[in-house]
């Protein structure tokens, strides 16, 4: 660089999809090597789900009504309510997974089941 030019750096988004199954798996895995099955029980993973729901309520607790894509939230504020959503989902799963429910195809039976019961105008 010289002269006053300035560089421009492209940075390229990564998307990385993962699958539901994915995810149990990893969760699982995660459970094992430190010897947390154990602890796993539906009963247990739901409380903790609750108490992490609990953690997400209070980000929204005070901000009244916010805007969809959330564009006066600072770069901080999103990434906590990232944490925050994936501990949500990620205890769902385990959950899940520990009821021996299929999440994904659950999902997708409820999708259809919803169509039926509320038809577009």
């Amino acid at each position: 660089m010289g002269g006053g030019e300035e560089e421009v750096v492209h940075v390229e988004e990564r998307t990385m999809e993962i699958s539901i199954k994915d995810l149990s798996k990893k969760l699982e895995e995660f459970a094992k090597a430190r010897d947390w099955e154990k602890y796993h029980s539906p009963r247990n993973l739901l409380l903790a789900m609750v108490g992490e729901v609990g953690e997400l309520s209070e980000i929204f607790q005070w901000r009244g009504e916010v805007d969809k894509g959330l564009p006066n939230w600072a770069k901080s504020d999103k990434e906590h309510l990232g944490e925050e959503l994936s501990d949500v989902l990620l205890y769902l799963i385990r959950l899940a997974d520990i009821c021996g429910i299929d999440l994904g195809d659950a999902a997708s039976k409820k999708i259809v089941k919803n169509a039926i019961k509320y038809p577009p105008n």
